[in-house]
């Protein structure tokens, strides 16, 4: 009997996760089709390429947020995580003048920057929001103590060249988004550490009791998320060619706007890898098209947190939908 109501909940899920990809499909292509009449400029190549490059190192640190939200956590970190591996890719890349490395340093500290973060929630058992909101605040200190708030420029044009550069017709960023988009999507639905994810995310503790290793699996989602947070920082100072102390200040309201956008629940346990990619294209194009129209910035940040509202709004009503259904279902089953 459990079995039978574990795969009617799924398949409901299943159906409620279709409907919200397509009708986020439906609202981007709608938005694309609205700015695309306000600014002739939004459809020439150069745009859709600058888009697609800008999207692409928020959707790097968005697929790491998507799988930190699913086991129903949080990460305020990932901005300041982004001004981190700046410095550390720059210094090492002027002292060594290897790409290689400098982005491997980065990837290394973001790997000790997400078991930090780990540890916290999962061995101090202090909430997520709390712990990576002091995080945050460490990060970019010790960033601005290390810099002296100062830019740090690199030496050799080919730092930037590895965010700039293209393979073929396609950016590097882009290209590498898509990449990460496409192991992501294996391991959270193809793979047991993806059904783990959902498993803890729906519920901690009946996983727990179930034998799954919870905290291992947070673990591992948190130093997943720092490594990706990190790479999305080291392409960001490549394409600025330099580490600014104050690199993606503001950042992690726009991704994690962007995740729940998508249909990834707050509540943790309910959502997509695509649905989160729609939600950052989504949320990519309005930017483009504000900037684009000339549109002051003050005015973009009121048009982020109203969306970061309407995010918000749209999760409790989704989650409300969810559960209605189940009711409808258990109901007619009776």
């Amino acid at each position: 009997m459990k079995t039978e109501n574990l795969k009617r909940e799924n398949s409901i899920l299943a159906r409620l996760k279709q409907s919200d990809i397509l009708l986020l499909a439906g609202a981007l292509i709608a938005l694309c089709i609205v700015v695309a009449c306000l600014t002739p400029a939004f459809l020439t190549e150069r745009n859709i390429m600058n888009t697609l490059r800008q999207v692409s190192l928020t959707a790097i640190c968005g697929f790491g947020m998507t799988m930190i939200i699913l086991i129903g956590e949080i990460d305020l970190s990932v901005g300041s995580q982004q001004a981190i591996a700046g410095l550390v890719s720059v210094v090492i890349f002027n002292r060594t003048h290897s790409v290689a490395l400098a982005v491997l340093a980065a990837l290394a500290c973001g790997v000790l920057i997400g078991a930090v973060n780990g540890l916290l929630v999962t061995r101090l058992k202090l909430n997520s929001l709390i712990a990576t909101l002091g995080t945050m605040a460490i990060w970019r200190g010790l960033c601005m103590v290390l810099t002296g708030a100062v830019s740090i420029q690199a030496e050799l044009p080919a730092f930037q060249e590895f965010a700039t550069g293209f393979v073929g017709p396609i950016p590097n960023a882009v290209v590498i988004a898509a990449l990460l988009y496409l192991i992501v999507y294996y391991l959270l639905n193809h793979s047991t550490f993806g059904r783990q994810i959902y498993a803890i995310g729906g519920n901690a503790e009946a996983s727990r009791l179930s034998g799954l290793p919870v905290r291992r699996v947070k673990m591992t989602v948190y130093i997943l998320g720092g490594v990706l947070s990190m790479l999305s920082g080291v392409l960001l100072a490549s394409r600025m060619a330099s580490a600014q102390p104050t690199a993606g200040t503001g950042f992690e309201m726009l991704v994690i706007a962007s995740v729940i956008l998508g249909g990834v629940s707050m509540a943790g346990g309910i959502g997509s890898i695509a649905g989160a990619l729609m939600g950052l294209l989504i949320l990519g194009v309005l930017q483009n098209g504000l900037t684009l129209l000339d549109v002051s910035s003050f005015w973009q940040d009121i048009s982020r947190g109203l969306l970061i509202i309407l995010a918000v709004y749209l999760d409790n009503v989704r989650k409300q939908s969810i559960a209605k259904r189940l009711i409808k279902e258990q109901q007619k089953q009776e």
